[in-house]
């Protein structure tokens, strides 16, 4: 698994994991099958999506176990229209996922994420980046529910992106909440960075493209493990 670090740039540990490639199950990578995390694991499950993608893709985390740690790990880029569509349904009581998205969009992107709370005391902590190409179009929107009937649960959905001058963005983050939440926050914000920093950088050397490469990859590689 140690290649996913090197070619993507995940952070892999151990765990059980489910991966997939360009938007394709990789079993050879991995150690469960894709389906409903319905069992509580000694080690956490890590969910691994990279790649290229183009046209409709979907990943679907159904997690009923209790006290499971899950993480998701997505790095993806598209150069032809793409769709994704990721919908995480948590039924599981003291489970907890914790995802980070990562996307670079050179074309037409629209991603879609939906955290559904639907037993209480679950939590779904999403963070997604965008870097937008040249004169690329992006709609990024996403959802938390928390059903009646499921207090104390942990919501988090946040967007944030970089992007060329000439790129359209729409941010749509939303929360519907019919108990009341342990927490429950989203946003969605643009950086751009500083004169000070473009300074400093092509006072080390960098050419203007170096310097656009090193601010890309310092936004994207700005994650913590989890």
């Amino acid at each position: 698994m140690s290649y996913m670090w090197e070619e993507f740039n995940i952070k892999t540990f151990a765990a059980e994991t489910l991966v997939y490639r360009d938007g394709a199950y990789c079993p050879d990578l991995s150690t469960l099958g894709p389906g409903a995390i319905d069992k509580t694991y000694d080690l956490p499950v890590h969910i691994i999506y990279v790649g290229e993608i183009a046209g409709k893709n979907e990943l679907n985390i159904d997690i009923s176990a209790g006290g499971q740690q899950v993480f998701l790990s997505a790095r993806i880029k598209n150069k032809k229209p793409a769709f994704l569509n990721i919908f995480i349904k948590n039924t599981g009581k003291n489970s907890e996922l914790r995802g980070h998205v990562m996307m670079q969009n050179d074309a037409d992107l629209t991603f879609e994420c939906r955290g559904h709370h639907a037993a209480s005391e679950t939590g779904i902590l999403i963070k997604s980046k965008l870097i937008a190409g040249v004169a690329s179009k992006s709609k990024l929107s996403a959802a938390a529910v928390i059903d009646p009937n499921c207090a104390d649960c942990t919501s988090d959905i946040g967007f944030s992106a970089l992007c060329a001058p000439d790129a359209r963005i729409e941010f749509t983050p939303a929360q519907y909440i019919s108990a009341v939440p342990h927490s429950a926050s989203h946003g969605a914000a643009l950086y751009r960075p500083t004169p000070p920093q473009i300074e400093f950088l092509r006072g080390a050397g960098l050419s203007g493209a170096e310097v656009d490469v090193a601010l890309r990859e310092a936004f994207m590689n700005d994650f913590p493990l989890f």
